[in-house]
C-alpha cells in the first residue's frame, strides 16, 4: 500500500461452496440479495455461496477478487450510518473474458439457483410486449453462437441445455429486477430464445425449470469516492466495492424451487403462493413515484429525491399521485396498508442519509416507464378516469430524453433509446408534435395507448405546460388544483 493509505479490505472467513450464480453484481444484488443470504447461511449454515458474474464491466470483479469477495454494507439511517462486512460473495467472472467458464459454473450441479439482478434492459426484449426482442444484437449473436453467449438469456438457456445434456437436474432461475409478473416475463422470454434454438430444449425448461416471481425493495444509491473515504476514515480500510443502502428492506418471493433455497426467511423474506399484488403495489406507488420524481425534479433543478419531496410541491405530488391515480389501480396485498405503505415510501424518500440521485434513477426510462407508469394509466383510462399526474410524469420523461434542461443545458440522457428518443423529439418543434413523434416509439407505447385520444391530449397539455412555465411551477399548479 501507499504511505498513509488504509489497507484493503479483506475476507475474514473461509467462503461457503457454491449455490447460486448471481447475474448482475451491482450495488443493489450486494445491498440486498447478498446480505438476505449471508444472513441466512449464519442462521442455517447451507451450501449457498454465490458466484457473481457481471455480463459487461470488469469493475465490480475488479473491486472484490483481491479482498476474496467481502465487502462492506453501509446502512444510511435518519440518525446517522452503521457499517458491517458480508462475506457471501464466492468470487467474480466476467463474462466477456470466459463465456465458457460462466456456462460451466451455471452447470456445476452444486448450482442449484440463478439469480438476476440485470436491469429491465438486461432482458433483451420489448417492454411494450414482454417479448424477446429477436432484433437485439446481442440476441442475434447468441442465437449465431450458442457456445459463445453475450446475453443473460444466452447464457442461462446454454446453461440449462448443457444440464439437461448431462442429466443433471435443472436450476430455479430467480429474477429480483422491477419488472411486473417478473417470474413470468423471465420465464417467457427464455422459452423465446431456446425455441429459437431448440424446440425439445424450450419444451424441457418449460416443463423442468421454475421461474419464481420475486418484490424487492431497498433504496440504494450509488457509491461516491466520498463514500469510500468516509469509510476509510471510519473503519480503518479501503473498500472500493462498499455499498450504501437505506434501513428498509422487503423482498417477496414465490416458494417454488427446483432444488432447494436458502432459509431468507429468516433474514425477514416472505414466502407467498402469489406475489403480483406485492409486486404492483411496490412497481407503481413507490417505482412510479420514483420516476416521476427523477424526471421532475432534475428538471426543476434537484439533485436528490430528498431535495425534491423537501419541496412541499412535490410532497404534495406524491400525496395526490398515491391517492387519486395509483392506489385505486393497485389490489391490496395480503398483510398489507397501503395508505400506511405509501406515507412510509415518503418518509423514506425525506431520508437525509440518502443521496440518490434524480439522475440515476432517470437512467434508462424507455425500459422503466411501461412497467412503473404506464400500465397504471391504461387500468385509469380502462376506468374512465383520465390520470392527469401520470400523464405530467410522461410529459416529464419526454422533456428530459430531449436532451436539453430548462436552462438550455445538455442532459445526460443514458438510455439504450437515447438516440432514437432524442431525434424523435427533435423531429417536431411544437408540444403537439414532440409528444406525438415520442408516442410513436413502438418499443415504449404500445399503440392502443399511443392512440388514446385522451391520453394524447393529457401529455400534450402537460408537455406545453413544462415548456411554457417550467416543472416545478407545473407541479405546484397541478398539486393546488386537487
Amino acid at each position: 500500500m501507499e504511505a498513509g493509505l488504509p489497507d484493503r479490505l479483506t475476507r475474514r472467513t473461509a467462503p461457503a461452496r457454491t449455490g447460486i450464480v448471481h447475474l448482475g453484481p451491482g450495488a443493489f444484488f450486494r445491498a440486498f440479495q447478498a446480505i438476505y443470504t449471508a444472513e441466512a447461511m449464519a442462521a442455517q449454515g447451507g451450501d449457498w455461496g454465490i458466484l457473481a458474474v457481471s455480463l459487461k464491466s470488469p469493475t465490480a470483479r475488479d473491486q472484490l477478487e483481491s479482498q476474496g469477495g467481502a465487502f462492506t454494507a453501509v446502512e444510511l439511517g435518519p440518525e446517522g450510518k452503521s457499517a458491517r462486512v458480508i462475506e457471501s460473495i464466492t468470487g467474480v467472472l466476467v463474462a466477456p473474458e470466459n463465456p465458457e467458464a460462466v456456462i460451466a459454473a451455471m452447470a456445476d450441479p452444486g448450482v442449484r439457483i440463478v439469480s438476476l439482478t440485470i436491469t429491465e434492459k438486461g432482458y433483451c426484449h420489448e417492454p411494450a410486449t414482454g417479448r424477446l426482442n429477436r432484433d437485439h444484437p446481442e440476441i442475434r449473436h447468441d442465437l449465431k453462437n450458442p457456445d459463445r453467449p453475450q446475453s443473460a438469456p444466452g447464457f442461462i438457456v446454454a446453461a440449462l441445455a448443457r444440464r439437461r445434456a448431462d442429466g443433471v437436474k435443472p436450476f430455479t432461475v430467480l429474477t429480483c429486477d422491477n419488472l411486473p409478473s417478473n417470474g413470468r416475463l423471465a420465464r417467457g422470454i427464455m422459452l423465446d430464445f431456446a425455441r429459437a434454438r431448440d424446440h425439445d430444449l424450450a419444451d424441457w425448461i418449460a416443463a423442468e425449470v421454475p421461474f419464481p416471481a420475486t418484490m424487492v425493495d431497498r433504496i440504494t444509491p450509488a457509491t461516491t469516492p466520498a463514500d469510500i473515504e468516509a469509510l476509510a476514515a471510519s473503519e480503518g480500510y479501503l473498500d472500493p466495492a462498499c455499498v450504501m443502502h437505506e434501513p428498509f428492506r422487503q423482498w417477496v418471493i414465490e416458494d417454488d424451487f427446483a432444488d432447494g433455497r436458502p432459509a431468507w426467511e429468516v433474514a425477514g423474506a416472505q414466502f407467498v403462493r402469489n406475489v403480483e399484488a406485492h409486486e404492483a403495489m411496490k412497481l407503481r406507488c413507490l417505482n412510479g413515484t420514483h420516476s416521476t420524481l427523477a424526471y421532475l425534479g432534475y428538471l426543476s433543478g434537484y439533485e436528490t429525491i430528498a431535495e425534491t419531496v423537501a419541496d412541499p410541491a412535490f410532497a404534495a405530488l406524491c400525496n395526490r399521485l398515491w391517492r387519486e391515480e395509483i392506489l385505486p389501480t393497485v389490489p391490496r396485498p395480503e398483510g398489507e396498508d397501503l395508505p400506511a405503505y405509501c406515507a412510509a415510501l415518503l418518509d423514506r424518500y425525506r431520508n437525509p442519509g440518502i443521496r440518490h440521485r434524480t439522475w440515476q434513477i432517470a437512467m434508462d426510462g424507455s425500459q422503466k416507464l411501461p412497467q412503473r407508469i404506464l400500465g397504471t394509466v391504461r387500468d385509469a383510462l380502462a376506468a374512465g378516469r383520465v390520470p392527469s399526474g401520470l400523464c405530467l410524469a410522461v410529459a416529464g420523461w419526454m422533456r428530459y430524453v430531449g436532451g436539453l434542461d430548462e436552462a438550455g443545458q445538455a442532459i445526460d440522457v443514458r438510455d439504450p433509446l437515447a438516440a432514437q428518443l432524442r431525434a424523435a423529439s427533435d423531429s417536431a418543434q411544437t408540444p403537439a408534435g414532440k409528444v406525438a413523434a415520442l408516442l410513436g416509439v413502438a418499443q415504449v407505447f404500445d399503440p392502443a395507448l399511443a392512440g388514446d385520444a385522451r391520453f394524447r391530449t393529457a401529455v400534450t397539455e402537460a408537455y406545453d405546460a413544462l415548456a411554457g412555465q417550467g416543472a416545478r411551477a407545473t407541479v405546484a399548479a397541478w398539486t393546488s388544483a386537487g
